[in-house]
């Protein structure tokens, strides 16, 4: 019975963080490039004398999902897909650089190049800034152009763009880093797919079966956890009438 309450406890506890997982995932499903969190259980032994029968649910953090979702054309000049694991970079909340898929990007009043979220976007020499009555485009490799009123374009600077030889960590914020902290090194052959957007790469219809089937392990936990408690006090009844 002791065994029985332990596994009970521990699978019903590993239910109910997956079930975390997957809502976060399905209230993510329309947010823009935004990547699955992914999630692993492995049975992990309880050491000490007298609990070599217990047994513990631990978590194993496997990252995210990092295949690519649907692009959208948009036909905005500042909305940019893209293309295979590449991020871009952003200057995240507390100043240190972070990278995301989000790339609806706007102007501020300042003409600084930002995400929609509000933060500022990187260049190849620090944020870009788009001047005054300009219209600003990017280009497949990043580059982002401005046309003045008098038809003239120059290039004003570059996104940076990275890809990750490993996955990176996200953060509470939502943003990926590089596990170490360090900052990635920009890649040449980085793309973007201007005047589009990605999706998220979350499977609704998968996610919400993997739900139906998270509570149903739930369930069946809970029962076990009530089978063992019906079966000691049926044990201590017994004791009780053979004193």
């Amino acid at each position: 019975m002791d065994r029985m309450i332990y596994v009970g406890m521990a699978g019903a506890k590993m239910d109910m963080q997956r079930q975390d997982v997957l809502a976060n995932n399905l209230a993510n499903i329309s947010t823009t490039g935004f990547r699955a969190e992914l999630q692993a259980i492995r049975a992990v032994p309880v050491r000490g004398d007298g609990a070599t029968t217990r047994v513990y649910s631990l978590e194993t953090t496997v990252g995210y999902d990092d295949s690519q979702g649907p692009i959208t054309t948009t036909g905005r000049p500042l909305d940019v897909a893209l293309q295979g694991k590449s991020m871009l970079a952003v200057s995240a909340l507390d100043g240190t650089e972070a990278y995301t898929r989000f790339g609806s990007l706007t102007v501020n009043n300042e003409g600084v190049l930002m995400t929609q979220s509000g933060l500022p976007v990187l260049g190849d020499g620090g944020p870009i800034t788009i001047p005054q009555n300009a219209q600003a485009s990017i280009a497949p490799d990043g580059t982002v152009s401005a046309k003045e009123a008098s038809g003239k374009i120059t290039g004003i600077g570059k996104l940076k763009l990275v890809t990750p030889e490993t996955k990176l960590t996200r953060g509470e914020d939502g943003l990926f880093r590089d596990a170490d902290g360090a900052e990635l090194p920009v890649d040449a052959n980085a793309r973007v797919q201007d005047g589009a957007l990605e999706g998220s790469n979350v499977n609704p219809i998968e996610t919400m079966i993997s739900m139906i089937a998270a509570a149903r392990q739930f369930e069946a936990q809970m029962k076990l956890i009530q089978t063992s408690e019906s079966n000691e006090k049926a044990a201590s009844q017994l004791l009780s009438g053979n004193a």
